[in-house]
């Protein structure tokens, strides 16, 4: 059933609240038979929704279920293109494989996937991305710029700083907030979000870029599985209580729409000191499992204008790294670079 007719009807009930809405007066607002409200309240129920009244008399709004369902992110959103077509599954294997199929199949720019859990959830280099349900945000965006393949990492790195901002406004802190080279975003050190970005393209020409974007946001850290419980947390566990998924996604698709807008219109320059705001590897002593597959070990000098991590040698030169794993280290006299293997 689509969204839209749902979300009248929530809208009317929230208005009306505490109040009950009579079925006469959805009825004239959608424009529909009492009937189909009926049957639209009844889905309403069958998602979730506790719902007060009976067919014939009025409706009243008592609870709405823990889902990131379209219905209720768009109620409030103020975005102008992105998330204002929202697909939403219960559970799914990846929203990037997802949103990479719709993408093919035409989808306009700003159409998004949400899934309330995944079971081949993927992360950067490969990785799985843990992704239990009902906790916390999995979304894959589907974005047309008209940018050059040149571009793309500092889209990337844009990205990064939108969920960085939204994990500020939420903690209501900038300070234990930070972006780990090129997209990770760190609480106290550690990893609440993950960003992958996949490209579709024809003669360097961008037909689709798909972000895909994972927050923890309130699961336990006891529940993650062994290998992560030393490196990642969620944003609920930092607060000490839960984290509204609505408001945090409603919040993080309008600052990302504003982010990616100013980058498309003036490029990473218009965005580069807020980015640096929140990158506190400068000075830090690291290793750089690059894609070429060397091994490169320095001290991180600052973010170049095209993205690139800046990495300044033993000797004084300066290597900069467009894609690659960092490890950070600590400080040595013996840095140097290495063929991997």
């Amino acid at each position: 059933m689509p969204d839209e007719p749902l979300q009248k009807i929530l809208s009317a009930l929230r208005l009306s609240e505490p109040t009950p809405c009579s079925g006469e007066n959805l009825s004239t607002q959608l424009g529909v038979s009492r009937a189909q409200i009926w049957k639209h309240i009844s889905q309403l129920r069958k998602r979730g929704y506790e719902i007060d009244g009976a067919a014939g008399g009025g409706y009243r709004l008592v609870q709405s279920p823990d889902r990131l369902y379209a219905e209720e992110i768009k109620a409030d959103l103020n975005t102008q293109w992105l998330a204002r077509e929202i697909v939403h599954f219960e559970q799914t294997e990846s929203t990037n494989q997802d949103a990479s199929d719709l993408a093919r199949k035409g989808a306009a720019h700003g159409t998004t996937v949400i899934a309330e859990s995944q079971t081949a959830g993927r992360g950067r280099l490969g990785r799985d991305f843990y992704s239990p349900a009902h906790q916390n945000l999995y979304t894959s965006i589907v974005l047309r710029p008209a940018l050059s393949m040149a571009e793309i990492p500092t889209l990337l790195l844009s990205a990064g700083l939108a969920v960085a901002r939204t994990v500020s406004e939420t903690l209501e802190s900038s300070e234990a907030v930070e972006i780990k080279w090129p997209n990770d975003v760190l609480i106290k050190g550690l990893k609440t979000s993950g960003i992958l970005m996949e490209l579709e393209a024809e003669e360097n020409r961008i037909t689709s870029a798909i972000l895909g974007i994972g927050v923890n946001l309130n699961i336990d850290p006891k529940e993650f599985p062994e290998e992560f419980r030393r490196t990642a947390t969620s944003l609920g566990s930092q607060m000490g209580r839960v984290v509204d998924r609505v408001l945090f996604a409603q919040r993080l698709f309008q600052i990302l729409e504003q982010i990616i807008d100013l980058h498309c219109e003036s490029g990473f320059k218009a965005v580069r000191s807020q980015f640096e705001s929140f990158f506190k590897m400068k000075g830090k002593d690291i290793r750089v499992a690059a894609v070429d597959g060397k091994i490169i070990s320095g001290r991180t000098r600052g973010i170049a204008a095209n993205g690139a991590l800046e990495i300044e040698m033993p000797g004084g030169q300066v290597k900069n790294v467009l894609a690659g794993d960092v490890t950070i280290c600590k400080p040595t006299n013996q840095l140097e670079e290495t063929e991997n293997g």
